[in-house]
């Protein structure tokens, strides 16, 4: 064999080798973006799916945009003074919850949505933006902050009065769920936000999980 076939040869068995290393298929690519999206949002990821009834690949696709709308936003720290008086208010919450529970989770509602927006994610008006900038940031909490907006919501259309609203039951479900959420972002730093697997909020000398009053049941 010639030189020139040799050489010929060679590169013809380099460039299938490089092809087959760089090569991805479009089910390839799109299974290993699909495993990335479950590990960052977890639960938020099932629910997402559910939404499209069983479509992972429209799921994937909105959990994808909401990534590339938020995924670069930087929570901004809470001073000391302005996380103590969050904490102060929860805690009042609880407190207010024995005696008016609807009204305590109404709060809840509005506490929480002025927190988010004084750390940085989009502004309380804006809620379905709110929301999806905290599912990438807060997947594992923000489920929380939707069920007690919608019982807030459920209960000021109905109106209390009619007594076909959310039983107590309910409402304090929603205060526990939605107070995960509340300890995250009153406890963590910017830093925090880079993770996107679940942790402890609260540390060590900083703790915000003020029990519920007795006589609640929670």
């Amino acid at each position: 064999m010639s030189t020139v076939l040799i050489v010929v040869a060679l590169v013809v068995v380099f460039a299938a080798v490089v092809a087959a290393v760089l090569y991805v298929g479009p089910g390839k690519a799109s299974g290993r973006r699909g495993r990335g999206l479950k590990r960052r949002f977890g639960p938020e990821y099932e629910r997402t799916v559910a939404l499209h009834d069983g479509d992972t690949k429209a799921a994937e696709r909105e959990l994808a945009e909401r990534v590339t709308r938020h995924g670069d936003l930087r929570p901004r720290p809470l001073s000391r003074e302005a996380r103590e008086q969050y904490v102060a208010l929860w805690a009042g919450l609880q407190e207010q919850f024995v005696d008016a529970p609807r009204q305590a989770v109404a709060e809840a509602d509005r506490l929480l949505a002025r927190l988010a927006e004084d750390r940085g994610f989009p502004a309380a008006s804006a809620y379905e933006e709110q929301v999806a900038a905290l599912s990438v940031h807060h997947a594992h909490y923000v489920d929380g902050y939707r069920r007690v907006h919608r019982t807030a919501r459920a209960d000021a259309g109905t109106g209390t009065s009619a007594g076909t609203g959310a039983g107590t039951e309910e409402l304090r479900a929603a205060m526990v769920d939605a107070r995960r959420l509340f300890e995250a972002l009153v406890t963590a730093q910017p830093e925090d936000h880079a993770r996107h697997a679940p942790r402890r909020p609260a540390a060590r000398g900083h703790r915000v999980h003020a029990p519920w009053p007795k006589g609640s049941g929670a």
